[in-house]
Order: C-alpha cells, then structure tokens, then sequence
C-alpha cells in the first residue's frame, strides 16, 4: 500500500492498477485494551523546531490541531510526513475540497513524503457514509502497521468533516439536533475512533487529528469534545499568519500532556522560561509597541524584550527544513541561557 491513494473502501484512487490482497483486516475494531497498552516514554521526533521544543510528541500520543481555514494546516502536515521519525505514515483526507487532494499529495507531501505514505481521500461531494468510512479505513490501515510492530504517524483531516457527516445522517433518521445542530451521536462516535490510535502492546499510532474551527472559536463544541479526548492540542493563529510567521503555531495556547514524561529535566527547564519570557512579553505587548514602557523599570521584561526576537525567530521555520531534536534544544538552551 506504501505510496498509493486509496478511497473510502480502500480501493485504488490514483489509477495505479489494483492491490494484491495478503490479508483482511476489521474496518471496526476495538481500542487496544486500557491495561495492555504500553506507557508513553519515548520522544517523537516531528522535525519541526516549534512542536520538538514546546509541545513534544511522545511515541503513541494523540494530539488535536486546531485552526481556522487558511492559516497552514496542511502545510504544517506535510512537513511532519516528510521530517518525522515514522516508519509508515497514513494520512485520511475526509471532506477536502477536490482540488486540494491533488495539490496537497504533490506539494505539501511530495515525493519523498509519498514514498512511506498511505492515503485515503473522500473529498467533500461524496456521501456522508463514505466520508464516516474513510476515517475508519485509513484507521484499520494504520492499526495493521502497528500490529506488525511498526512505529506508525496517522494523520487525519478533519474530525470535524467527519463530524458533518455523522450530524448530516443523525439528522436524516430522526435524531434530535443538540449543540449547534450536532446530534447525540457525533459525541458518542467521535471517542470510538480516536481511541482506536495510540500505543498497542507492539507498536504505536502517533496520531495527529485536524480540528477545523469554525468562525476561530477555540470552544466550539467538535473542539471542545476533541480536546477532552486527546493527550494535548496544537493551536494555529491566524493572528501569527497575517505577520507571515510559519507555521503559525501559537505555543503559549498549545500544550502537551506528556512533556515530562518525554522530556529530560533540563528540557522541561529550558522550554519553561521561554515560555515564561513570551508570555511575559505577550502581556505587556502593546505597551513596549506604544512606547509607554520605560527600560529598567522591569528587569524581568527587560529580558523578554531582548529575547523576544531571536525566540521568534527560532519558532519560525521554513517548509523544507527540518532540524534534529538534539540540535532544536541545544539553540533553545542556549538562547535562554
């Protein structure tokens, strides 16, 4: 399956010739049993220096990417298929606009992203039940990779589509609209696919699930559900995108819940205080921005305002370079230093 395109049913999508089945697989399986799952202790590493250093990936961690339209989703995406560690990577496009399936498989993936990658597609004119379906296809391929021992990234964009199409056919048979129109189902379905990923008792499912908010509001009730569910979120702003900051990931509102279980101490210790100097900086923004700041007369904002750009600078990255953990932290530590 490696490098191939694949719909809803798991048949060929890219005109390539047919698959020779070796074996069959449950589209529905059950999450890996709570007891036997392993424990999270090694570091996955993403490539992308933001991510590595603020909010670390561990091997078998679920988290949630939560933004707006248009602000780099599947640009960021991409560069964690083509930069991380994984030795199979399945991506399940469900709900994409037709034009961005081609553009996203040949651009933001690439060649050397394809070569390792699985990807199911159902773009937004199909059924509602196919779009259900190509989550839980591109799930049982990842859960297969992972069962074979394999360390597996699954990416899935989005839960929220998948969420549309779950309310479209729960309002069809009768269900009772609840939050914003979302029936009782789409809450009841939405933890019995994303438990399916995560640590097995063999390998692990690194899973990334795209939260598409609607109107920018972090609370939105899919989000809200999503993030209940999930060891940790990565929130884009579209605020970081207008000043061209790429990938636009705002760390302050982002979090992971195993950094340290996955992080040395000296880790945690050095992406704390530069989270202390932003957040220090970030509140008192408008008055540096003004002029209304006197220097001295904080020595603690002193130090933010001289480390706020080069931290800038560190979180911005381009989309075809990838630096290694060791080095990502090595330029952290010695920026807060």
């Amino acid at each position: 399956m490696l490098g191939r395109v694949l719909d809803a049913l798991g048949r060929p999508f890219d005109g390539l010739g047919l698959l020779p089945v070796d074996r069959m697989v449950n589209r529905s399986t059950q999450p890996p049993h709570p007891l036997r799952r392993q424990r999270i202790k090694a570091p996955f590493v993403t490539g992308v220096r933001a991510i590595d250093s603020f909010i670390p990936f561990g091997r078998g961690q679920r988290l949630g990417l939560f933004a707006g339209s248009g602000v780099g989703k599947s640009t960021l995406m991409g560069m964690i298929a083509r930069a991380s560690e994984a030795d199979v990577v399945v991506i399940a496009l469900v709900g994409e606009r037709g034009r961005e399936v081609r553009e996203f498989i040949e651009k933001d993936l690439g060649p050397e992203g394809m070569k390792r990658a699985v990807v199911v597609v159902a773009t937004s004119d199909t059924s509602a039940p196919l779009r259900l379906r190509a989550a839980t296809t591109a799930t049982s391929i990842a859960e297969a990779w992972r069962d074979a021992g394999k360390n597996v990234l699954f990416m899935m964009d989005s839960v929220t589509r998948y969420a549309m199409a779950q309310r479209e056919i729960g309002l069809a048979i009768g269900e009772p609209p609840a939050t914003r129109g979302y029936t009782p189902s789409v809450f009841a379905m939405l933890p019995r696919l994303l438990e399916r990923a995560g640590a097995g008792e063999t390998g692990a499912i690194t899973a990334l699930y795209t939260v598409l908010v609607e109107g920018d509001d972090m609370n939105e009730p899919v989000a809200d559900a999503v993030r209940g569910i999930l060891d940790g979120h990565i929130v884009l702003s579209r605020h970081l995108a207008h000043f061209n900051h790429y990938p636009a990931i705002d760390v302050l509102e982002s979090v992971s819940r195993l950094t340290r279980d996955i992080c040395s101490p000296d880790e945690v210790t050095a992406s704390a205080k530069a989270r202390e100097h932003l957040a220090l900086y970030r509140k008192n923004e408008d008055l540096v921005s003004i002029g209304a700041y006197t220097k001295g007369a904080n020595p603690a904002l002193d130090h933010a305002i001289a480390l706020h750009e080069p931290l800038k600078n560190f979180l911005r990255q381009s989309v075809h370079e990838h630096t290694a953990r060791a080095q990502t932290f090595a330029n952290l530590k010695k920026i807060v230093a």
